[in-house]
């Protein structure tokens, strides 16, 4: 069932009150800094991330309501010392919102996707009077696999992309011929760049056909796990000790997981 805008508005000033209460009365909400809520912060999202890769919507509901208590007991904290609250902060984000869609409350056009997105590392860029660099956005702490993308992302927002999206496989078989011309010639120094560059085109790819490559690895990730911890408990209900047993055994098995799962859907 969905709420009325006023049981929303309820909801979100009774979680305000609720913070207040712990920041005063609970001696750990009270002794919290920026820099000791940050990984636990880090923590709770990709918990997050973990329940949307699963389409689990009750743990999705769980883990931003831990994320919205986390935005909240940061704002509380810098109001403590006169630096801000959550109205700045909700304030600040409806303005930026607001400029950066100008198609929807300016005269602007944006027909698709791709260009609401140019639109808006454009927009972004002249917030910051034009002197930030179009690859300044992207957070250092960021995993590889993420940041690549939004690399590319930014770069191909500013026109500096593949004019066809299918010529990003000629770099892709040219990045494996180098990573195999390295290893040939047993050359490790330059085995690292040339898979590290590999990755980088498999993920403009990615990119370019519209596939998030972190979640696609995650899936393959949880896939992985799913039919490796079969093997294991196969090999357990049949007497044997999966570090006995042969290759062949273990793909027999591996073959097996795949057909159950074949089945399940």
């Amino acid at each position: 069932m969905m709420h009325s805008r006023e049981e929303q508005l309820e909801s979100f000033s009774r979680l305000l009150d609720v913070m207040d209460e712990l920041r005063a009365k609970c001696p750990w909400d009270r002794e919290q800094t920026f820099e000791s809520l940050r990984h636990n912060t880090i923590e709770e999202t990709y918990e997050l991330c973990d329940a949307i890769i699963d389409k689990d919507m009750g743990n999705i509901k769980k883990e931003l309501g831990d994320i919205l208590l986390h935005i909240v007991f940061y704002a509380k904290m810098a109001s403590e010392t006169d630096d801000f609250d959550i109205k700045d902060v909700c304030d600040a984000l409806c303005s930026k919102l607001i400029y950066r869609h100008p198609h929807v409350f300016g005269d602007a056009v944006a027909n698709e996707a791709g260009e609401v997105v140019r639109n808006w590392e454009q927009l972004k860029r002249k917030e910051k009077g034009g002197n930030k660099t179009v690859l300044s956005g992207v957070p250092e702490s960021l995993p590889s696999l993420i940041k690549s993308y939004r690399i590319q992302e930014k770069a191909a927002a500013v026109g500096f992309d593949w004019e066809q999206k299918e010529d990003v496989w000629k770099k892709v078989h040219e990045e494996l011929e180098e990573t195999e011309s390295a290893l040939s010639k047993g050359d490790d120094v330059n085995l690292e760049e040339e898979i590290g560059d590999t990755l980088f085109a498999l993920v403009n790819a990615a990119r370019l056909y519209g596939v998030e490559p972190d979640n696609a690895l995650e899936k393959t990730n949880k896939k992985f796990m799913r039919r490796f911890n079969y093997i294991e408990s196969e090999s357990v209900n049949r007497g044997k000790d999966l570090k006995q047993m042969s290759l062949k055994e273990m793909d027999e098995l591996w073959d097996e997981a795949k057909g159950l799962e074949r089945q399940s859907r």
